[in-house]
């Protein structure tokens, strides 16, 4: 049953993927919005958001509006898990908005599942975030501050730091929701790509350092929202241009219109174009996959080897192994068969599935490797269980020589603004050379792209790009140490006993 308030019990929670020690980097979340009078908008959000389920697969939500009343339904688990037929029927409106949600901040609970909903005397909000917020403290003192002005008691919108901009933009009561955000954005420090709506208006906004990817597409009844254009090709919609830093859109029965709440200073996340996009995304007019073809044409010039075949880890690392096979003139190959079947599962693995790892998802083609020097090309190493156990299968199925190549950087540092790496300490760059790395996972030789090459590979000047998890640099302020973290929320459950966990300017 679909509540008003949008709320109903969840039915588990997901496992990790089939290695739960070595996921590999994981995108904060996928968003998606639409207006369009006429059309069946929660079914647009639907194959909106599977065209963006690469982008988080622990939850997936929709908001509907019919004018008068928001409804929300969601739940843990993938879109086609979450969401039936009956379900999208019963979910009627012209305004819609849809997330699918990997934790950063927050735990992975049908809690935190988004979007976010909150009702007021003065009307309903609901808001999806991709990205993650660095000055959560800061927020959860003024939103402390405003339950005193208003006189609402309510905390359980503090458990993420999407619950937090949601209960700051619901309390200005004296004030419409758009100018209530014009307010509450510039207040915001960290990454976030953000769609939310009232009864009648749909909103999108973006960091002045557009980290995170929001796309706007139109259709012929109305305008669409999404965090990649897959999303908007998939409804059909025709791309108009990226949402531009700090800028904020609204579109009701009057059209759609723009204001900026803060001064454009783009550092979009490289990473995107490395792992996180799909290969058919178009991020500052450049192509993803034209990009990572790139990355492996540069890495085959930087860390070139002699081998009889290059193969990729499936599927991320396989343009860039094009590349370096069309630079190097080594043949490329398929050294794998991917299971199609394997992905997200209710069912927790025996510990002795476990150990298999990857073999659940990946069988070696003996035939085409036996006897055979391989390069071996993925997007990136973060702790390195993944690649022991892919080179020990190309072992075993009579590979002679190993050679991995890398089409990014080591990875040796967090990242705050929406990707869940590792911990530092977890990550291998960081407590072994490249050839102590090599020898752990079991390659003849390993080596990567250097941060230059990477970055011209994306046709972006280093000063529009966010590469902190490869150089330490982070473009937006930190808290203060103790508030770094996953659950950095959490920690400041009291804000006004944390006086001094704000923000460094």
């Amino acid at each position: 049953m679909i509540h008003p308030s949008g709320f109903r019990p969840g039915d588990g929670r997901l496992t990790h993927e089939l290695d739960p020690q070595d996921t590999g980097p994981q995108d904060a979340c996928g968003v998606f919005g639409v207006w369009a009078p006429g059309e069946e908008v929660a079914k647009l959000a639907y194959f909106g958001l599977y065209a963006l389920q690469h982008r988080g697969q622990e939850s997936a939500g929709i908001a509907v509006s019919n004018g008068n009343q928001i409804l929300v339904y969601k739940d843990m688990g993938l879109v086609s898990q979450v969401f039936d037929e009956a379900t999208l029927q019963s979910l009627q409106g012209y305004l819609a908005i849809g997330h699918n949600r990997y934790s950063t901040t927050g735990s992975s609970v049908w809690e935190n599942a988004q979007p976010t909903f909150r009702a007021t005397a003065h009307g309903a909000v609901a808001l999806g975030h991709n990205g993650n917020l660095t000055n959560t403290g800061e927020l959860a003192r003024l939103a402390a501050e405003r339950r005193a002005v208003t006189g609402v008691t309510d905390k359980h919108a503090m458990t993420s730091d999407t619950g937090l901009m949601t209960e700051l933009l619901s309390s200005y009561p004296d004030r419409s929701l758009e100018d209530a955000a014009v307010e509450v954005l510039p207040l915001l420090r960290g990454a976030f790509s953000l769609v939310f709506m009232d009864e009648t208006t749909l909103y999108a906004a973006r960091d002045p350092q557009g980290v995170r990817p929001l796309m706007l597409g139109r259709l012929d009844r109305g305008w669409v929202v999404a965090s990649e254009q897959a999303a908007l090709d998939t409804v059909g919609a025709s791309f108009i241009r990226e949402i531009e830093p700090g800028e904020l859109i609204a579109v009701d029965e009057n059209g759609l219109r723009s204001r900026h709440f803060a001064e454009p200073r783009p550092k979009g996340c490289v990473f995107e174009y490395v792992y996180l996009a799909r290969p058919d995304a178009t991020l500052a007019g450049r192509n993803v996959h034209a990009a990572r073809v790139e990355m492996g044409r540069i890495l085959a010039r930087e860390a070139p080897v002699e081998a009889d075949l290059v193969i990729a880890t499936p599927e991320s690392g396989t343009p860039a192994a094009i590349g370096y096979a069309e630079e190097s003139g080594i043949p490329y190959g398929s050294g794998f068969v991917k299971n199609a079947y394997v992905g997200r599962t209710f069912i927790q693995p025996s510990q002795t599935l476990r150990q298999l790892g990857v073999r659940l998802k990946l069988n070696p083609l003996r035939e085409v490797i036996e006897g055979k020097r391989l390069v071996v090309v993925d997007d990136s190493i973060v702790r390195g269980n993944t690649q022991r156990a892919v080179l020990k299968m190309l072992r075993e199925a009579g590979a002679v020589e190993v050679h991995l190549r890398i089409s990014s950087p080591p990875v040796k540092w967090p990242c705050f603004y929406g990707i869940d790496f590792a911990t530092r300490a977890e990550l291998i760059a960081n407590g072994l050379s490249t050839e102590e790395i090599a020898k752990s996972i079991g390659a003849d030789s390993l080596a990567y792209i250097t941060l230059d090459g990477m970055t011209a590979a994306t046709h972006q000047s280093a000063e529009r790009l966010c590469r902190a998890c490869f150089d330490g640099v982070y473009p937006i302020a930190l808290p203060e140490e103790e508030l770094l973290g996953k659950h950095l929320l959490e920690i400041a459950v009291d804000p006004l006993a944390h006086t001094d966990a704000l923000s460094r300017p």
